[in-house]
């Protein structure tokens, strides 16, 4: 799997993605290493490569390199949403839960979390993301806000509405983005549900996440959150 990834690799795209990943010191990403393959090339070793077992894509995740944690993640999903076979679903999530160590970028997180874990807990027990959504780590908080974009696309909103009430006062701004994003994607199907959380704590919300949550307002209603006149 590596040989084939790093075949791929672009040394000239590196400095870009580390600035775009925030690599620096003190930074989200620090220390991430890159070696310059782009999204659309994983995706499509990852539809090469699927028949790799699951302990050999666990080993990948353990990997330095982020394109090669993606190339895992992506083919933990890909195998994920193909099986029939609860106990290997189960398996899945359980490896996704037990590295969230590793799963520490937002891209990572992103484009694998609604489909495992918010995926395995559609019809089970939701405790776990209250646990991530309390979290301590970046990324954990990230998750559980993100895992419940498989739940919003089916119409189920209690746990996302519940979840950004929990990460309303989250200081960082990875956080913001993400809570006003599912706030967005429920008032996309439900705006009565979206404004239902919006007008008890829009006033206490970081900028960042009221203006995700109200981007696609109609121009004078979202004028009139941002302005505190609801």
């Amino acid at each position: 799997m590596r040989g084939r990834l790093h075949a791929l690799a672009s040394p000239a795209q590196v400095a870009n993605l580390q600035r775009f990943f925030k690599t620096g010191p003190g930074e989200y990403g620090e220390g991430d290493v890159f070696i310059g393959v782009k999204m659309p090339q994983i995706r499509a070793l990852v539809r090469e490569l699927e028949a790799f077992d699951l302990e050999s894509i666990a080993a990948l995740l353990e990997s330095e390199v982020h394109e090669e944690r993606m190339l895992a993640l992506l083919l933990l999903v890909r195998r994920f949403e193909r099986c029939k076979d609860d106990g290997v679903r189960r398996r899945i999530f359980e490896l996704y839960l037990a590295r969230t160590a590793r799963i520490d970028n937002w891209d990572l997180v992103d484009v694998t979390v609604a489909q495992i874990v918010g995926g395995y807990l559609l019809d089970r027990d939701r405790s776990v993301l209250y646990e991530l959504a309390r979290s301590e780590s970046l990324w954990e908080r990230r998750m559980a806000m993100i895992a419940t974009f498989h739940f919003i696309r089916r119409g189920d909103f209690d746990d996302a509405l519940s979840i950004a009430a929990i990460l309303v006062g989250d200081e960082h701004d990875l956080i913001h983005k993400a809570v006003g994003w599912m706030l967005r994607e429920i008032g996309q199907r439900d705006l009565a549900a979206e404004e239902a959380f919006l007008k008890p704590h829009y006033g206490r919300m970081p900028r960042t996440m009221l203006r995700y949550a109200i981007e696609k307002f109609e121009e004078p209603k979202r004028q009139a959150y941002l302005k505190g006149t609801i």
